[in-house]
């Protein structure tokens, strides 16, 4: 293709990506039908270029566009289904155990009122390893308002590292849907996703939720929501032990699958055993049938509601995995028209490095759709052709690059900024003053700390 058909190409590109933002905040489409219609008009303007797909030698239908569309929706949801929905129930099952509860009394008890800041931070870290943003949010948000309370200090310097912490796990840690379509788009290792997301990560949300909470309380002051009650609480709560391993008892396998990469152990009867449960919807299906015991049946519920929880689960999670589907299939309607050839191209002539490339790939779209998911996918589908066999960039500082990238900028067309502004009895004016900020720093202190690690790994 020449030049000049390059530029349209972006053009096509850039007008589809407008056209879905219109659609999704000014005239309040469903995200999936938005997605959708976008394909649509992204392919529809490759076939008048008469673009050749990368996987085929023949120039582009309308009937073509419609099966690249169907392929990318069916292979984001073939890697990603299981893991949301398994998630989705562990979340679920800990949130009507009460387990978030008894989490906070024993973090409580153990860091004391003096430091309800570190008890917030602990919390956040732990919940937020196996539930999602929304959930952890609404789980912690009873234990927020009455350690504000008990303590007497600014409603914001506990809020906003909840948030930070929170967002944190959510963006870059598996079993997080987000994460987990980077990893399986870019091939990374999981366990190695999860150390470095540790590692960065934590450093990350402290600059974004401690240090930025300091600055915020002095210039936002809302009033903290009204306390919550406890009666939904179940009679019979699970043990601190057994929920802390509930929730940890994922992570670790997978864990476990990495470091028997890391010491050559595979070929052994043991090895292979533990990279086995370490896969990671091995793992997630493992934690599932524990929590449901542990947190469960261990505690008076019967194996009949159990199983209605999990039905409600699978139930509230369908239109999201139909939305990350969709984003799957319009990121691979990006690819095959070539607009990743033409980026890559012009990221070579800028001489961009590729984790920074990454990073405002997923940046773009963040700011562009509002959905986080949606820009790991996306971003994901355009920069995994430009990973040649060989390459020396590290796959799992990439998928925080663009984890990273994806939590930049929360504004109005985010439904996470909603979630936060009504949880917390915000204005739109204070939760741009604070949500908004905190995001904008995890994303750009995420980038800056990935470089850094990136650096030292290559010296």
């Amino acid at each position: 293709m020449t030049p000049s058909t390059d530029g349209v190409l972006l053009t096509f590109a850039l007008t589809a990506i407008a056209a879905l933002v219109l659609l999704v905040t000014r005239w309040r489409w469903n995200p999936f039908l938005a997605l959708t219609l976008t394909s649509l008009l992204m392919g529809g303007g490759a076939v008048l270029l008469g673009v050749v797909p990368a996987a085929t030698t023949m120039a582009w239908t309308f009937l073509g566009v419609m099966e690249t569309f169907q392929s990318g929706l069916g292979k984001t949801l073939g890697s990603v289904a299981p893991l949301v929905i398994l998630g989705a129930i562990l979340g679920r099952v800990l949130a009507e155990s009460g387990g978030a509860t008894v989490l906070a009394r024993r973090f409580t008890r153990f860091f004391g009122k003096a430091n309800a800041g570190w008890c917030i931070i602990a919390l956040a870290i732990t919940v937020g390893l196996s539930t999602w943003f929304a959930v952890g949010l609404y789980l912690l948000l009873p234990i927020l308002i009455s350690l504000t309370r008990e303590t007497g200090r600014p409603f914001l310097t506990l809020a906003i590292p909840m948030l930070a912490f929170l967002s944190v796990m959510h963006g870059l840690m598996p079993p997080h849907p987000g994460p987990v379509i980077a990893v399986a788009a870019l091939q990374a290792d999981t366990g190695k996703v999860l150390l470095w997301a540790l590692l960065i990560g934590i450093p990350t949300a402290a600059l974004a939720g401690p240090f930025f909470a300091r600055i915020a309380v002095q210039r936002v002051k809302p009033a903290p929501p009204e306390r919550s009650s406890d009666e939904s609480l179940p009679p019979v709560l699970p043990s601190f032990g057994i929920t802390l391993l509930t929730i940890l008892l994922p992570v670790l396998l997978m864990l476990g699958s990495t470091l028997v990469e890391l010491l050559h152990a595979q070929a052994s009867l043991l090895g292979r055993c533990i990279t086995g449960v370490g896969h990671p919807v091995a793992a997630m299906f493992i934690g599932v049938l524990f929590s449901l015991w542990s947190l469960g049946l261990h505690c008076g519920r019967d194996l009949a509601s159990l199983m209605r929880s999990v039905e409600q689960s699978g139930a509230s999670v369908g239109m999201m995995l139909l939305i990350v589907g969709a984003g799957g299939g319009f990121g691979r309607v990006l690819t095959e028209s070539g607009v990743a050839r033409v980026l890559g191209g012009l990221a070579a002539e800028a001489h961009l490095p590729i984790l920074i490339y990454a990073w405002l790939a997923a940046a773009f779209i963040r700011v562009a759709t509002g959905s986080a998911t949606v820009a790991i996918t996306v971003a994901a589908e355009l920069i995994a052709p430009l990973i040649t066999p060989g390459s020396l960039v590290n796959r799992e500082l990439l998928v925080l690059a663009i984890g990273f990238g994806s939590l930049f900028l929360s504004h109005l067309n985010d439904g996470g900024f909603w979630i936060v502004k009504e949880s917390l009895g915000l204005t739109v004016c204070e939760t741009l003053q604070t949500w908004t900020i905190t995001e904008t720093i995890i994303g750009i202190a995420g980038l800056l700390l990935t470089l850094l690690a990136n650096i030292l790994l290559a010296s």
